[in-house]
């Protein structure tokens, strides 16, 4: 396999922990070694050492790392493919795609799960000027918090936010695979799962109480 990226190959993210690095490598050494005779496959054990050889040492690495870093393509703006203009739409959108870029982060680094605020609109493509309501809402609904220093981390209740509506609001899904557009259904899907309807409570009048009571009696 030409230009491995080990980092993908590892499924880790690139400011990976040595002891994620190790971890990951032991769980997926027993699933591919040829000994194992489910899931053993001995050409994907061969790159799975070659990365994690690569990897664990730190001067191979920070080698590695400098032309990685140089090389890698950067991904595209989420708005390239995701409506995010200034309507019930866009916000809505805005507010998926942040969830899934928290997700992600925590999900594939959970030792520094923070993402900042640049970064946040870096892979957004939208002024931070336009996500100050969206991370108020998202803050004020505990499924972020951000420190001090500007920094995003996604909550446990925003992971079970991001995975309960995963299978139901397509965008979402999209939005932590290919960040391809919505459907229709899914614009009714995604305003369910973000407002979800709430019963009203109607306060009793003393008078009207009363008047229930009396009635009742009556009958």
């Amino acid at each position: 396999m030409e230009h491995l990226d080990y980092y993908e190959f590892l499924q880790i993210s690139p400011n990976a922990e040595p002891a994620t690095i190790t971890r990951v490598y032991r769980f997926l050494a027993g699933r591919l070694h040829p000994d194992n005779p489910a899931t053993g496959d001995a050409e994907q054990f061969r790159l799975l050492k070659e990365a994690y050889d690569v990897l664990s040492d730190p001067e191979r690495r920070a080698k590695y790392d400098a032309n990685y870093k140089k090389d890698a393509p950067q991904p595209e703006p989420l708005s390239t493919e995701i409506d995010f203009m200034d309507s019930l739409e866009g916000e809505l959108n805005r507010r998926l795609a942040v969830l899934a870029v928290l997700y992600l982060r925590r999900r594939t680094n959970p030792f520094t799960p923070e993402v900042s605020l640049a970064e946040v609109e870096r892979r957004l493509g939208f002024p931070r000027e336009y996500l100050q309501f969206t991370t108020w809402y998202l803050w004020n609904k505990k499924f972020i918090t951000q420190a001090d220093n500007s920094d995003f981390t996604l909550t446990a209740a925003g992971v079970d936010f991001v995975e309960e509506n995963r299978a139901h609001v397509p965008v979402l899904n999209k939005l932590l695979t290919d960040g391809s557009t919505q459907s229709a259904a899914d614009g009714a899907a995604k305003k369910k799962a973000l407002n979800p309807s709430r019963t009203p409570i109607v306060p009793v009048s003393g008078s009207a109480a009363s008047e229930g009571t009396n009635k009742d009696g009556n009958e």
